[in-house]
């Protein structure tokens, strides 16, 4: 069973910036691709990131070149940089995890952290 737990989210103007982060305990966090997905009020959970076991790292086109995801094996988190940041990226962020084959697809994750509120104003 995988824990994850999210962090850093918080009010900030529009072009600032955020990072997040996400702890993870309980599992072999480096065997694990990480994600991050996010969710706006009255709309469905959207893919937002995702970092392969080995590195590679992808993102959704509204996102691209704007978030840029890490991860630290030795402390078993993850993080998301958020630079440039709009009043429509304003969504509670939620980590997740999956194993074996990667996804972009929220039903297919394994385990969710609770997630961390980014607020955007303009």
């Amino acid at each position: 069973q995988v824990q994850l737990v999210e962090s850093g989210g918080g009010l900030v103007q529009a072009g600032g910036s955020l990072r997040l982060s996400c702890a993870a305990s309980g599992g072999t966090f480096s065997s694990y691709h990480m994600h991050w997905f996010r969710q706006a009020p009255g709309k469905e959970r959207e893919f937002v990131g995702a970092i392969r076991s080995g590195g590679t790292t992808y993102y959704a086109d509204s996102v691209k070149g704007r978030f840029t995801i890490s991860r630290d094996n030795a402390k078993n988190t993850v993080y998301l940089q958020m630079n440039s940041l709009k009043p429509e990226d304003t969504a509670v962020y939620y980590c997740a995890a999956k194993s074996q084959f990667i996804s972009f697809v929220p039903r297919d994750m394994n385990y969710w952290g609770k997630g961390t509120l980014v607020t955007v104003s303009s």
